[in-house]
């Protein structure tokens, strides 16, 4: 079957307590953004056809507002990552799949691409490193046996199956059955599963000292095509009697606030304009207009939302964005790093990726009066193909 669909089920269905954040891991800041950010951006490739992601009930909601400018699926996952996986398997219409741990964000597109391909090849591909140290089995604190390193190997993910074959797997477990991976259950039902080398550097988040790893160069795709596309956003609002502003969803003390149909969120409604623009879209008006009660005091974080799925659907996802906000007041210094934040879990953009820069108009014009803040973004996207 020369063109095979290719699902990915990712697991995110963990507690990560080991990690010690008092939450999932996997929505602990690595680089600046949630870690799993990094995974979904990993499996954004035209390789692939389809994502879903196991997510455990409290974190539901938290991972499908990362995982919606994707396009991904989100699934609840079981208590155990098999139970997990048996859940996500459900919803997946590929004729292969693969299974990643999504604490696993260092994964290349090279080493996907060499897991399908196996799959093509062989019927499955796991992920395996040679393993280099001296290994031996150990009893009551003493050296029993030295093992020959020649053979083993440590596994990762992604680990990839044809779905038929794996499904008929999940359906021969026995009740109460547990496995530590994907490939050991495939092994016990089906056949020897088919080791692909993997990466030393494809390392699994596990502990708080994981997350402090140097950032790893960005590494292009094989096909990358380089289709981008730029585009500008303005907007301005007035001020209005109140205490707080709201800019990029977030909110801070002003002596006002902002005038408008909506939030007044003057620096995300640049961002959706500018984002329309990049897209060969209509204006934000065209899609949320002023006149429409339904959008009357509309939070600015869910029209943006909207946004992305609009320009996703022509095909292209936002790469990086560079803001300049100008106002008299509030004074935005001690709040750039929070807006930075909050809008690249928003648009699942890195936050190395987004740059916001805030100044007055020393008493010029509109804004110089002190009458209300003026935002300007502009937004470079790339094509991603499906």
């Amino acid at each position: 079957m020369p063109n095979q669909k290719v699902s990915v089920i990712i697991c995110a269905a963990g507690e990560g307590k080991r990690a010690g954040f008092g939450k999932n891991k996997l929505l602990a800041p690595l680089y600046g953004v949630p870690a799993i950010l990094h995974t979904f951006r990993k499996f954004d490739i035209p390789e692939v056809n389809e994502v879903i992601v196991a997510a455990n009930k409290k974190d539901m909601k938290d991972i499908e507002i990362l995982a919606a400018p994707f396009g991904y699926t989100v699934v609840q996952g079981g208590k155990t990552r098999t139970e997990s996986v048996k859940h996500a398997l459900k919803n997946v219409t590929g004729d292969i799949v693969l299974i990643h741990d999504g604490a696993r964000p260092f994964v290349t597109h090279d080493l996907i691409c060499d897991v399908i391909e196996s799959v093509k090849k062989y019927g499955s591909g796991v992920c395996a490193v040679h393993f280099t140290d001296t290994t031996v089995t150990v009893k009551n604190g003493n050296i029993r046996r030295r093992l020959n390193r020649d053979d083993l190997y440590t596994l990762q993910t992604p680990q990839g199956f044809l779905t038929d074959k794996f499904r008929k797997a999940c359906k021969m477990m026995q009740d109460g059955e547990t496995f530590s991976d994907d490939s050991s259950l495939y092994a016990k039902y089906i056949e020897a599963p088919r080791i692909v080398e993997g990466d030393p550097e494809n390392v699994k988040l596990t502990y708080k000292g994981d997350y402090l790893r140097e950032m790893p160069p960005a590494v292009l795709p094989r096909d990358a095509h380089g289709d981008m596309r730029v585009g500008i956003g303005i907007d301005v609002h007035p001020f209005t009697d109140g205490d707080h502003v709201i800019l990029c969803g977030v909110k801070i003390p002003s002596d006002g606030s902002l005038d408008a149909h909506s939030d007044g969120d003057v620096v995300l409604h640049a961002v959706i304009d500018a984002l329309f623009s990049a897209a060969g879209l209509k204006d934000i008006g065209s899609y949320f207009p002023s006149s429409e009660d339904i959008f009357r005091g509309a939070d600015s974080t869910e029209l943006l939302k909207k946004t992305l799925d609009i320009v996703r659907a022509t095909g292209f996802v936002p790469e990086n964005f560079s803001i300049t906000i100008q106002a008299e007041q509030p004074r935005l210094a001690p709040h750039i790093d929070a807006m930075r934040e909050r809008l690249a879990q928003l648009t699942a953009t890195p936050i190395q990726n987004i740059a916001i820069a805030a100044g007055t108009c020393e008493g010029l014009g509109f804004v110089g009066q002190g009458l209300g803040i003026a935002a300007y973004c502009s937004v470079l996207v790339k094509r991603v193909n499906k």
